[in-house]
């Protein structure tokens, strides 16, 4: 990864804010921008990050213990390339049975971004100690390193 941020989108700009967000109301999703060089990672193998270690893609509005419409399971596309790519995927995961419940992931063409407060960007390194962190973040990380051990970069605590 050349650059990730940590934001909203799917709604418009003067409700991206966390408190605004976190209502339900807003249209928009949390959601990360991963800037990376395609020369050293493919966006198939972010797919499969984001698939089989970020989230359950079966879950519909909600993650782990986050439940809302912010929460949803969603890949906002920037071309028509990454919209084939992330749709053949999902339809092969499906095909495959990867997962016990069908696929709810929405893929949908990116209209803005809009990078959240400062206290939610890098909160993982920030905040290794904090039960959410340790109860929802760490067993992903833990799963990066077991499922894609070239993708996995030691974090030092």
């Amino acid at each position: 990864m050349t650059h990730v941020t940590s934001g909203y989108s799917g709604g418009s700009a003067d409700t991206a804010q966390y408190e605004t967000v976190s209502s339900g109301t807003t249209g928009h999703a949390e959601s990360v921008q991963v800037m990376y060089d395609p020369s050293k990672v493919s966006y198939r193998t972010l797919l499969k990050v984001f698939f089989l270690v970020a989230h359950d893609p079966t879950e519909l509005n909600r993650q782990g213990p986050d439940e809302g419409t912010q929460y949803r399971s969603i890949i906002f596309y920037t071309s028509d390339q990454q919209r084939k790519t992330a749709q053949d995927y999902i339809a092969e995961l499906d095909k495959d049975k990867t997962f016990s419940g069908p696929i709810v992931t929405e893929v949908v063409l990116l209209k803005h971004f809009y990078p959240a407060e400062d206290y939610h960007q890098d909160y993982f390194e920030k905040h290794p100690k904090n039960p959410y962190i340790v109860f929802n973040d760490w067993p992903k990380v833990s799963r990066l390193q077991e499922v894609f051990p070239s993708l996995y970069k030691q974090y030092n605590q």
